[in-house]
């Protein structure tokens, strides 16, 4: 086991969460732009967007995972990708709008506020909690330092 494994694998974490809270913000900074991306010619409205997350080490049994957990070989989070939401696009009818098709509907981005700010929430509480992992964590070195010098 190596020194930093349990503060690098805590660091991965911190760096994942930041990015679940960075792409919220886009997605809710993107709330209404009903221009996201050209796709066929046309414009298309912006679509939320989500971060994907595993394991770095994927392992496919439990009994790997124990083993691993004996060895106390921690290595940490990885981002998969970051992956657009297919649900379907909301729909306002507003005829005087610029965007709006013959029928006067306009597509609007199929963000939900009240899902961003859960989403949010969460990566603050993960990390926040991994703050404190990492900051446990070196304490115990800095503790067994001290013990090791005296």
């Amino acid at each position: 086991m190596a020194l930093f494994d349990g503060m690098n694998a805590t660091a991965s974490a911190l760096t994942a969460q930041r990015l679940r809270m960075d792409t919220a913000s886009g997605n809710m900074a993107n709330a209404s732009a009903t221009r996201g991306d050209m796709v066929d010619g046309e414009w298309e409205p912006y679509r939320r967007k989500m971060v994907t997350m595993a394991p770095q080490e994927n392992q496919p049994s439990f009994a790997s995972h124990l083993e691993n957990a004996e060895r106390e070989n921690t290595e940490g989070v990885q981002v998969t990708g970051i992956v657009e939401d297919q649900t379907p696009f909301q729909t306002m009818h507003q005829p005087g709008h610029p965007d709006a098709d013959e029928d006067g509907n306009v597509q609007l981005p199929n963000v939900d506020p009240l899902k961003e700010m859960v989403d949010v929430m969460g990566a603050t509480r993960s990390y926040e909690a991994n703050v404190t992992v990492f900051d446990a964590h070196k304490a115990m070195k800095m503790n067994a330092m001290e013990i090791g010098r005296g």
